[in-house]
């Protein structure tokens, strides 16, 4: 299916919010984040801000990281109401993580309401600028030469890096140490005292980059990454394999399809915002919109095919 360009949906005419159930919203509205403050998931703390002024209620982002980005969607998943004052980032871990458990804490097909679909991540893999390895292609020589000695940073078992670093692994005979932590801060300190050889994780990594701090040897982008030209992809050194992770937003099951219709109304604009547009672009990450009905059948693509890949892999967590 062709998509509608980034410029062509900023053009078109916004609709006002859809009408929903009577009194929506009657008070402020949740917007949990499953990660750390700080970094690349901060673009949502912007996009609560601008939906807010769409649907003349506050939108409050509330950081609630763990379980690998999970332990949002589990809150999200247990709430009774369903009446859209509770929403929140819906990662691609939540399509993973229950895979991975023998009493999974909720099921990603039906227990979420798919609202929209936003974007994804650009993913890399950095070392500190005093690392001895100056490229992608010697630090996974290395690791072949020395199964298990090489220890990167994720933001988690289960998430995207941890599961590419995986595949990595398992496809060119080059096993890491795997160190989970719970989001981008955290591994970009685990790198900084020198905890971890490298960190592979989303562009929390950028001023850190930029400053001089820290090396980017590879991306994992379907082409490399706007901001840093010059640093090649995993398909350039060798290795196939495209990551970014995409995600979007989720209220709790049952959520009144009124509601659902008035909070993509306001979220739409917001999303397409030139000043959320500018943060987007400042780490890379590429527009992914999906209307509800889209989003609901592509997360039902997401679950089989990433449940498939953690069979595959055999990993657990119990």
């Amino acid at each position: 299916m062709i998509r509608p360009t980034r410029r062509a949906l900023l053009a078109t005419p916004l609709a006002a919010p859809a009408l929903a159930q009577s009194g929506f919203p009657n008070r402020p509205i949740r917007l949990i984040i499953p990660w750390l403050p700080g970094g690349v998931a901060d673009h949502l703390r912007l996009l609560a801000d601008l939906a807010g002024q769409n649907l003349g209620q506050t939108v409050v982002p509330e950081n609630r990281p763990g379980v690998s980005g999970t332990l949002g969607p589990a809150l999200i998943a247990q709430e009774p109401r369903g009446d859209g004052h509770l929403i929140g980032q819906i990662p691609i871990t939540a399509f993973r993580i229950p895979a991975m458990l023998r009493r999974p804490p909720f099921d990603p097909m039906a227990d979420f309401t798919w609202v929209i679909h936003l974007s994804g991540y650009c993913f890399g893999v950095v070392v500190r600028q005093d690392s001895p390895f100056t490229t992608w292609e010697e630090l996974l020589a290395h690791a072949k030469a020395n199964p298990g000695r090489i220890s990167y940073a994720s933001p988690g078992s289960g998430s995207s890096a941890h599961i590419a670093m995986e595949r990595i692994a398992e496809e060119n005979g080059a096993p890491f140490l795997h160190v989970p932590y719970r989001g981008g801060s955290d591994t970009a300190q685990a790198l900084l005292s020198g905890a971890v050889d490298c960190t592979a994780d989303s562009t929390s990594w950028v001023p850190l980059v930029r400053d001089g701090t820290f090396r980017l040897l590879v991306t994992w982008g379907a082409g490399r990454a706007r901001s840093f030209p010059e640093v090649p992809t995993l398909r350039e050194t060798g290795i196939d394999l495209v990551s970014d992770s995409p995600f979007g937003l989720a209220a709790p099951k049952n959520t009144d399809p009124g509601v659902v219709r008035a909070l993509h109304d306001a979220l739409r604009p917001a999303l397409f915002d030139p000043r959320h547009v500018e943060m987007l672009d400042r780490f890379d990450m590429p527009m992914r919109y999906m209307g509800p009905e889209e989003y609901t059948a592509f997360a039902r693509r997401l679950n089989e095919e990433e449940g498939a890949a953690v069979r595959r892999l055999g990993l657990r967590m119990d």
